[in-house]
């Protein structure tokens, strides 16, 4: 399907790599009505901040989240929060259907110990893929700041992996702005942010990092002493 981007209105003819969330927000709802559009999150900090921007449209939007079945029981807590605070907001799961059970009766104990890559393809990368063949366009809370790997992160590119294109409205924020906006509308985040943990994935790849700060981000925390720093779904990793 063929995505045609020129301007639609004159507030999109301003739209740009310097534009503020809220207008990319309000130009993607404008634009891509009639497409197939999509938030994704893990629920970090940035993506309650996504969550909260686009539903004060007040228009319905599906969020797609994917339950590895490893998260933090805070995690899932946020989870219902949401779903309460944002009702006209779609929250799906669309995570892997393969248990722990029985990813450990064909891949052994402790995957993502002996080989992460392949614990995350399992129970990211592969339901992942089958999510974005239905979509046209992809939200999502990366930032530029998070990491090398992000560094080169733009609001609005193709995404060739998956086909589609891919808008990030917070790619030129900071993680202190992204709190600043938690703190100014009272957004839902999670506590575990508090405890030192400045980005939150699974129970067995993610740990506090010594001495963060709430309005700090760092992958520090992530898959422990080894070199990965991604998962796979937006940079390097697998």
């Amino acid at each position: 399907m063929e995505l045609q981007i020129a301007p639609t209105s004159r507030a999109a003819e301003t739209i740009g790599e310097s534009s503020p969330p809220e207008e990319l927000i309000a130009w993607s709802l404008e634009k891509f009505a009639d497409r197939r559009m999509v938030l994704s999150t893990a629920f970090g900090m940035e993506g309650c901040v996504l969550i909260d921007m686009y539903a004060r449209d007040g228009r319905p939007l599906e969020v797609v989240y994917l339950d590895t079945m490893f998260f933090f029981p805070e995690t899932y807590a946020l989870r219902d929060r949401l779903i309460t605070r944002y009702p006209h907001l779609e929250f799906v799961n669309r995570g892997t259907s393969l248990t722990p059970e029985d990813q450990r009766r064909i891949h052994g104990d402790e995957l993502w110990k002996r080989d992460p890559d392949a614990c995350c393809r399992l129970r990211k990368i592969e339901p992942m893929h089958e999510v974005m063949s239905e979509v046209d366009v992809w939200i999502t809370g990366v930032r530029k700041s998070q990491s090398e790997t992000r560094a080169g992160t733009r609001v609005l590119e193709w995404d060739w992996r998956y086909q589609l294109l891919k808008l990030c409205p917070l790619a030129h924020w900071d993680r202190r702005q992204v709190w600043d906006y938690v703190r100014a509308n009272d957004v839902p985040y999670n506590p575990l942010h508090e405890q030192g943990y400045p980005t939150i994935g699974c129970t067995h790849c993610t740990r506090p990092v010594p001495g963060s700060q709430i309005g700090e981000y760092s992958r520090d925390g992530r898959w422990g002493d080894t070199r990965k720093k991604e998962c796979g779904l937006h940079g390097e990793g697998i």
